[in-house]
């Protein structure tokens, strides 16, 4: 099994040590390495070279040239023996026009040799479409009759120089701790960041990483159309936050052999990471690989069921759905519970007795004015089940032969790649949605995000890896069998607190925070979601009792997001979390929000991510474009939570303004772009509504 590499703080240090020398008196004494030999690129970036093929960025998206990195050691090949070959002596760069898929643009090759007989090859292309945002590809070639051995490589290996105002970091990784996508990287901060397995059912994720500065940022990630188990650490010290990406790949290279590369990218921006995220996004969909566009029900607000725990009786579920409707939310969701056990899937027979009783339940919801929708865990099977006993072949099994495990259910995994499975998912997502009649699913689990490698011999797999490869392909499957029995199905993807799988995106239509830690987490994780998968993407807050204080409607209305609960009614529901049941009081609150939700509907307006620094800004602030009007949303810190300063409205456009807190019905007066900065005193949040002044000009 692939596992996250060990890296302590000594050997995350070791990988950027060429770029940390260079920053110090070593690279300040060698003046020849301060001088460039070859620029690739235009105006919002270039990346610069030297005699020793090391590299630099230089940004100028400020409107002049700043630079953002010092020459340092980018591309490096390790040799076996943990020798790592990093000079190399400039020898040529060439340039060249190309038009493909992601439209016109120049490709930069930069070409020197080492002592050690490597010859390394640094493509970058610039793209039109992609101003500051160039691809990376670097081979190595051997140029000696004696083989090589190499054990792995980086590229894109930058260091942020240090403004003196701290740095703040965006990761796609996946922990067990189901820790922030978005954490301040103060100095000593680090984070391997594996884009395998970290835990038996936490793993995969985004290939990203990020650190940006009050005035700039760099990232760097691959753009594969499969995942890959890649490391992109991210150390930050006294003298600046790095990032890279390495590959452990052992190859041994013959004469005239060439390791290359994955397929890249390194880039430079302003304010956090949206930006990159959002290009990111745009150059998959170039390749292939993009978000569906969400049904009208992927937007509609959700009641679950989950508040009742998995030994819900169907009686208090029915009896919950004429105030569900009477609150103004759409869709009734039946959660874990209805089934025997994870990978039998059949009818817990204290609840359903027989598939009528599963389909006259589907009725019921429909009758009362809802849209049903049922959890399913897919790839999870249980120790006891019919299915693990009669086929064993399909279990996903490590390099030892033993099970990989799903913990929350104590279940093991099976793998995605063998066709019987795929049969067997294929003919039970197409019985829940053609035959009992469920208008949605809610796809759910850590499990589903990533896979381990697979060695089950009976699977004659190419490589272990297929697992890892092909898990996408499986959940395409899933998405697509439920859209031929219904074109207007929900595919809900939660992966529950893992940092989703982009490569999995292109087939959910709706996506929640996935079971979020903090208010903060819902926000930045819409953030995240509308930057990977579209402006207008169906994210969806989660059940709104798990942010702060367990009623925080603010954090999902304001960014955009579907909204969600799991409320009872009018018994309190069960399990040793619950606290659930509306309440009078809690009532008035779910009415009120639901309303403002149903009125404005901002999901389905364009998020401007590019607007705001999540990390920087204060306070937090985010935007909505909708049908001409701008919606803000301004979040006080939680260690203070009352604000008592002035909020800036960006992005206004020409003329004036009418401003509304549009939650308490006040009016904040008109503003124009060059008058948009306001006073603002508020608890917790603000959202506001920007409507232009017809006839009114600045």
């Amino acid at each position: 099994m692939i596992t996250e590499p060990h890296m302590h703080r000594r050997s995350l240090l070791a990988l950027f040590g060429g770029t940390i020398l260079a920053t110090g008196a070593l690279g300040a004494s060698r003046a020849w390495a301060t001088v460039p030999v070859a620029r690739a690129g235009g105006k919002a970036l270039t990346v610069e070279f030297d005699a020793a093929l090391n590299g630099r960025l230089v940004s100028g998206l400020s409107g002049q040239a700043v630079v953002l990195s010092d020459f340092a050691a980018s591309e490096t090949v390790t040799l076996t023996g943990d020798k790592v070959v990093s000079a190399f002596s400039f020898a040529e760069h060439r340039q060249a026009p190309v038009s493909d898929a992601h439209g016109k643009g120049v490709r930069h090759t930069v070409r020197g040799t080492s002592a050690e007989g490597l010859e390394k090859v640094v493509s970058l292309t610039f793209y039109e479409r992609y101003p500051g945002f160039p691809l990376l590809k670097v081979t190595w070639r051997n140029t000696r009759t004696e083989p090589l051995s190499i054990e792995s490589y980086r590229i894109g290996a930058h260091m942020l120089k240090s403004s003196g105002a701290g740095f703040w970091s965006w990761s796609g990784s996946t922990h067990a701790d189901r820790r922030d996508w978005v954490q301040p990287a103060k100095e000593g901060f680090e984070q391997a960041n594996f884009m395998g397995m970290n835990a038996s059912d936490y793993g995969s994720g985004t290939p990203v990483v990020d650190v940006w500065r009050p005035d700039a940022g760099i990232a760097v990630g691959h753009i594969e159309l499969r995942p890959k188990a890649v490391s992109l650490p991210i150390v930050s010290t006294a003298a600046g936050a790095s990032v890279a990406l390495q590959e452990a790949r052992a190859v041994t290279l013959n004469s005239g052999d060439t390791l290359e590369s994955l397929d890249a990218f390194v880039t430079a921006h302003q304010r956090d990471y949206y930006a990159t995220l959002d290009a990111y996004r745009r150059i998959m969909a170039d390749r292939g690989l993009a978000a569906p566009k969400a049904p009208e029900g992927s937007y509609e607000a959700i009641w679950c069921a989950w508040g009742y725990d998995r030994n819900f009786n169907v009686a208090e579920v029915e009896g919950t759905y004429a105030k569900v409707k009477e609150l103004g939310f759409k869709w009734a969701v039946l959660d874990d519970g209805w089934q025997t056990n994870e990978g039998d899937w059949a009818l817990d027979p204290r609840k359903f007795r027989t598939e009528a009783d599963m389909i006259a339940f589907v009725k019921a919801i429909r009758a009362a004015g809802l849209k049903p929708k049922l959890w399913l865990a897919p790839l999870a099977v249980d120790p006891g089940s019919d299915l693990l006993h009669d086929h064993t072949d399909m279990l996903l099994l490590d390099e030892n032969g033993a099970v990989q495990d799903v913990t929350w259910w104590n279940a093991f995994y099976l793998c995605p790649a063998y066709q019987p499975t795929i049969d067997y998912t294929r003919k039970l997502v197409h019985r829940i949605i053609a035959e009992w009649g469920y208008e949605g699913l809610k796809l759910d689990g850590q499990h589903m995000n990533g896979v381990a490698p697979c060695y089950n011999p009976a699977h004659n797999h190419a490589r272990p890896e297929e697992s890892v490869e092909k898990l996408q392909d499986f959940w395409k499957m899933v998405y697509d069998t439920a859209i031929a029995a219904n074109p207007q199905a929900v595919v809900e993807f939660c992966p529950c607190g893992t940092s989703y799988a982009f490569h999995n995106l292109p087939y959910t239509n709706q996506v929640p925070s996935s079971d979020p830690l903090s208010s903060w987490q819902v926000r930045h994780k819409g953030k995240s979601l509308k930057a990977l998968m579209g402006r207008d993407a169906a994210y969806a807050g989660d059940h709104v009792e798990l942010s702060d204080g367990g009623n925080d409607w603010a954090s999902t209305v304001g960014i955009g997001a579907v909204i969600s609960t799991k409320f009872t009614w009018p018994n309190e529901g069960r399990g040793k979390d619950a606290n659930f049941r509306l309440t009078p009081e809690r009532e008035a609150v779910w009415r009120k929000w639901a309303d403002i939700y149903n009125a404005k509907m901002l999901p389905k307006g364009q998020y401007l991510g590019e607007l705001y620094d999540i990390g920087f800004d204060k306070p937090e602030a985010h935007a909505v474009e909708k049908d001409g009007k701008l919606y803000y949303a301004f979040y006080a810190p939680k260690t203070a939570p009352l604000w008592d300063g002035s909020v800036e409205l960006r992005g206004l456009g020409k003329g004036a303004y009418r401003l509304t807190d549009y939650v308490n019905g006040k009016d904040l007066g008109t503003v124009t772009a060059a008058t948009s900065r306001i006073p603002a005193k508020f608890e917790q949040s603000l959202l506001i509504e920007a409507v232009p002044v017809k006839g009114r000009r600045a």
